[in-house]
Order: C-alpha cells, then sequence, then structure tokens
C-alpha cells in the first residue's frame, strides 16, 4: 500500500533538506502506524469483499467511507447459510437500511406492517451469524487532517528513527521529547486522529 504522504510533503513541512532514503522510510513507517492505529485503509479500494460476524440487528462496515452507487460501486450484501444453508442476498430498503457504515437488518417482530426482515425463518430484525459483504471504500485523495498527522509523526520518525530516549556522542547527550517513545506516539496519534473523527474503535470509525 502506497504512502499516505511524500516524503516531498515531509521535507516541506520541516522546510530543509532530506536525506531521500531517510525521508521515504519515516513516510512509509508513518503511514503504517497511523493506518494501523485508526484501523482504516484510508486509500480507495474497489469492491472488496468481506465476512463480517452477524447476530445482531446492526452491521458495520470496518472502513470508510463506504462509496457506494448503482454503477460501478454496487453494495451487495449476502447472509451465509451455515451447514449447507442456503445463501440470502438482502437488498437495500427492502431487507435492511444503510445510513452511512451502518446497515440495519430489518425491523423488529412487533413492526407487523414493515415488509422487511426475510426470510420468515429467520428471526426478524437480527443479522445471520455470518455475512459477505461486497462494497467499495476509501478516498481518491487522502483528506488534508490525515495527512496532517502522518506528517506529524514522520517528523518524529527522520528526527529519531530508532525511538531512542536519549542519544550520546563522547560527552555530548541529546534527550529527545517524550513524544518519541512508541507508546507516546501512538497515544499521540490516537488523540489526534480522534479530533479529526478518523479512528475506528474495535473494528467499526469512531472518536474516543
Amino acid at each position: 500500500m502506497a504512502s499516505l504522504v511524500t516524503s516531498s510533503q515531509l521535507a516541506s513541512k520541516l522546510q530543509m533538506d532530506l536525506d531521500a532514503s531517510s525521508a521515504q522510510e519515516a513516510v512509509d513507517k508513518a503511514s503504517g502506524l497511523v493506518r494501523a492505529v485508526a484501523r482504516q485503509q484510508f486509500d480507495f479500494v474497489s469492491q472488496e469483499t468481506v465476512i463480517l460476524s452477524g447476530g445482531m440487528k446492526k452491521l458495520v462496515l470496518p472502513q470508510r467511507p463506504p462509496v457506494i452507487d448503482a454503477g460501478a460501486n454496487p453494495l451487495t450484501v449476502v447472509e451465509l447459510g451455515d451447514f449447507g444453508g442456503v445463501n440470502f442476498t438482502c437488498l437495500d430498503g427492502r431487507d435492511f437500511v444503510r445510513i452511512g457504515e451502518e446497515l440495519t437488518r430489518g425491523q423488529p417482530w412487533y413492526y407487523t406492517v414493515r415488509v422487511m426482515g426475510w426470510p420468515y425463518t429467520r428471526v426478524r430484525g437480527v443479522w445471520a451469524p455470518r455475512v459477505q459483504v461486497t462494497y467499495s471504500h476509501g478516498y481518491q485523495t487522502i483528506p488534508d487532517e490525515v495527512q496532517s498527522v502522518v506528517l506529524d509523526a514522520a517528523a518524529v520518525l527522520y528526527d529519531n528513527p530508532t525511538g531512542l530516549r536519549s542519544v550520546q556522542i563522547d560527552d555530548y547527550t541529546e534527550t529527545k521529547a517524550t513524544e518519541v517513545l512508541g507508546a507516546a506516539m501512538v497515544a499521540s496519534i490516537r488523540d489526534k486522529l480522534g479530533m479529526v473523527g478518523a479512528r475506528r474503535q474495535s473494528f467499526s470509525i469512531r472518536t474516543a
């Protein structure tokens, strides 16, 4: 997966000439770290198929934003029949309602006027144990606020690629800021992503 920012952007942020190899390594590592903390790919992915755990009223698509249209990016949702059961293709507006990345299955049994919740052999308003979803997601252009978080991390990694708390050369000792340490850096990224709404808790994007 490509880095979320470029080494040229990092050089512009730091306002200095950078070693090309070290700069690229820094943006690569920062991109991977931000993706791991956010639990998001960010890049646009066309028609990815995932199998999600159901059993509840709501199903949450793991990557956002979902890109769904009637043309090249349809949403296909199939409840998988376990132990030789029949797969059931669910239709938006009949069997579930989608709001953002949340798919709400049917209605509770007491909404007798609604046709949603087929088939009759399954509890109305509850997804099957396993659901296969095919959908497109991500950004054609990475948002500025996400790139800003990546560049902050890349700047730290470029300055201190090994993550050392202090560096000593002969009689000279330089103590780095606490933000360069692993746990503190991850916490900083998590907080920044939370402020821009780009971190997903568990597998489902919410701020802390």
